[in-house]
């Protein structure tokens, strides 16, 4: 769901909630020189939209988005929130713009010795909201996340997602614009992933709500985000489309997400190597099969998967080709010519 503006020439474009221009943090160290998490990063979060920010551990990710709602003072460059540089704000100002961006956490940060409705209530009686006014919202949101039933259950009686659960109301309490989620379902099973992940969609569609999934899991980003950054030790090495970064990673970073550690083919001898990206349309083509038939040569498949991106199924394959150079060529061309997306990789995909 993406908010749209009117430009000079009446065409709806999508309007920016989040900017970051030429964003840097350094924190100092025992001998001075100092540690920089973070290089000259710039981006623009459009409103309404799912997106991701993904790299390994270390990369920077938790920091930058810890600068997004100035919890971290960038040691340069500017936070536009809305169009309002966050450096220039009093302290009042400053947390009144913070109510607008919520946050969830890997470890849920509840409560422990409230209940859920009072884990939910908790930031509108910091807001200073009256005690029914704020009963009425929690009791609202643990609807809208499916636990109306657990309202005067502790964290300790709930199941992991079921916190979670918690933490994504209590962070919708101020109704916020902005939902930031560092590693929300790192602590989780696949299964309660998903159905978060699923929630975080419904919330996104339902409200508006424009959602920054901080992450250092690929199948997450595929599963709910629309456009994805990769930072890769503190810089940017790629923004775009998740199905595009999918189908033509650009850069080394994106290459190691796309087709991870455990899933290479580098233990495979000798050889060129091409990876073929199948979209709804492609999967259903039976691809090696023609180019056994047209080239009469066996094809070695040396992995493969399908999952599903921002709604469409895609997978993707690798494939050994032959050591004749003449006849992988005439193999490629013929895979192109049939409007596949074809390209060589290296053993160390």
């Amino acid at each position: 769901m993406y908010y749209g503006i009117r430009g000079d020439d009446g065409i709806s474009t999508p309007e920016t909630i989040v900017s970051l221009r030429n964003l840097t943090k350094t924190f100092p160290t025992a001998d001075g020189a100092g540690f920089t998490a973070l290089h000259d990063i710039s981006l623009d979060i459009r409103k309404g939209e799912i997106f991701g920010i993904i790299g390994m551990s270390g990369a920077g990710k938790s920091t930058l988005v810890r600068c997004i709602n100035y919890l971290e003072r960038p040691t340069s460059g500017t936070v536009l929130f809305q169009g309002r540089d966050l450096s220039k704000l009093s302290m009042p100002e400053l947390l009144r713009v913070r109510q607008s961006i919520g946050m969830i956490f890997q470890q849920f940060n509840l409560l422990m010795q409230r209940t859920a409705l009072q884990n939910v209530c908790f930031p509108l009686e910091i807001a200073g909201v009256e005690k029914k006014a704020r009963i009425r919202r929690a009791e609202e949101l643990l609807e809208l996340v499916g636990l109306a039933d657990k309202r005067n259950s502790y964290p300790s009686q709930l199941s992991g997602g079921q916190c979670q659960r918690v933490a994504i109301a209590r962070a919708l309490a101020t109704s916020p614009q902005v939902l930031l989620c560092d590693e929300a379902t790192s602590a989780l099973d696949p299964s309660t992933t998903r159905g978060v992940l699923a929630l975080i969609r419904e919330i996104n569609e339902k409200l508006g709500i424009t959602v920054i999934i901080i992450t250092h899991e690929m199948a997450v980003i595929e599963e709910i985000c629309q456009r994805v950054a990769i930072i890769d030790a503190g810089r940017i090495a790629e923004v775009g489309p998740v199905s595009d970064i999918f189908t033509h990673p650009k850069s080394d970073a994106a290459r190691r997400l796309v087709l991870p550690p455990g899933e290479r083919v580098e233990e495979f001898m000798g050889g060129r190597r091409c990876r073929i990206v199948f979209d709804g349309r492609s999967a259903f083509e039976p691809v090696i099969s023609n180019l056994v038939l047209e080239f009469r040569h066996p094809v070695n498949i040396l992995y493969a998967n399908t999952k599903e991106i921002d709604g469409k199924a895609v997978g993707q394959m690798i494939i050994a080709l032959p050591e004749d150079d003449h006849l992988a060529e005439r193999m490629l061309g013929s895979m192109r010519a049939q409007g596949l997306s074809v390209e060589e990789v290296t053993g160390d995909v």
